[in-house]
């Protein structure tokens, strides 16, 4: 198809590496829909989504709606009469009514080999659960949660140590790659989607804060994939006198004859807590308004060995 009309969803680093992808590709938008400027940081500074920042540089019209169930957004989207439209990490449900704009219809870049982790947390839910691999898929978007066949994917390894930062990174690039390679063949409607296996779905949802807790009355090795998988966000912690503590590097070593939560060892070795079943070793620790700082350093701040933490 010469000159083909996309819409292009998404708002963070994630979908950017998409549109990067596609615009490399020489496939330029003809808009590019993200999620309204919100404050972040320290300061709750007034930032716009690294998607709107590519797409004012490139010169790409920009919507930012803070619905799609908006009559009047639907019909200024209808007007724009697209080919295809592409959604990467976007962030707002699509409604119906703008699924049946696009002449050849909707086609989402989702971080998981579907059915396997359909929802809102994909990488970190893969990371928590064990699994060895993970992917990239391209599938035709429905009206349910990530339910519409998959014409392609692909797949790749989990690290031992790989934090969901460094995964997140992996799979946006290969998204990318993944969108660029394919982007002719679903505009040419080439590709046939299959429809998924209802039998192997399973859910990830929206991350809470209290997720990221660290419980040590769980198995050491599931508290190091939490530690792994909420690594940049929101960061694993722990209560030490009333003050939450993230940990950012952490390892399962073998048991300790004590209750879990009890710290066994405190120094350069580590910070070694009993935990359930085996014990975790904590590498890299943080206290609130600090640096991130080493277990010697940190365990020297504190006469930690025989205390329970919380």
């Amino acid at each position: 198809m010469k000159n083909p009309k996309i819409l292009f969803a998404g708002t963070p680093e994630f979908a950017l590496a998409s549109l990067q992808a596609i615009v490399n590709a020489g496939v330029m938008p003809i808009t590019v829909l993200t999620q309204p400027d919100r404050p972040a940081g320290r300061g709750k500074r007034i930032n716009a989504s690294p998607v709107k920042h590519y797409a004012q540089e490139k010169g790409i019209a920009v919507l930012q709606p803070t619905t799609l169930r908006d009559d009047d957004v639907i019909e200024q989207l209808r007007d724009l009469r697209p080919d295809l439209l592409v959604v990467a990490a976007y962030g707002l449900l699509l409604p119906q009514a703008l699924l049946d704009i696009p002449k050849i219809g909707c086609l989402n870049v989702h971080a998981s080999l579907l059915p396997r982790w359909r929802g809102a947390a994909p990488i970190q839910a893969a990371i928590l659960a064990g699994d060895e691999t993970t992917g990239v898929c391209l599938m035709e978007m429905t009206a349910g949660l990530d339910c519409g066949p998959v014409y392609v994917s692909e797949s790749v390894c989990i690290g031992e140590q790989e934090t969901a930062g460094e995964l997140h990174d992996r799979l946006a690039v290969l998204g990318g790659e993944l969108l660029a390679r394919h982007l002719g063949d679903v505009l040419a409607q080439k590709l046939d989607a299959i429809v998924q296996n209802e039998a192997g779905v399973t859910y990830a949802g929206k991350i809470r804060t209290k997720d990221a807790a660290i419980d040590w009355r769980q198995p050491a090795e599931k508290m190091q994939r939490l530690v792994r998988a909420y690594n940049p966000v929101p960061g694993a912690y722990f209560e030490l006198d009333g003050t939450r503590i993230k940990c950012w590097k952490a390892e399962s070593v073998a048991a300790t004859d004590a209750p879990p939560g009890t710290v066994t060892v405190a120094g350069s070795a580590g910070i070694i807590v009993s935990c359930a079943e085996g014990a975790l070793r904590l590498l890299s620790l943080q206290r609130p308004g600090k640096r991130p700082v080493s277990a010697r350093e940190f365990s020297a701040q504190f006469d930690l060995v025989g205390r329970c933490l919380s």
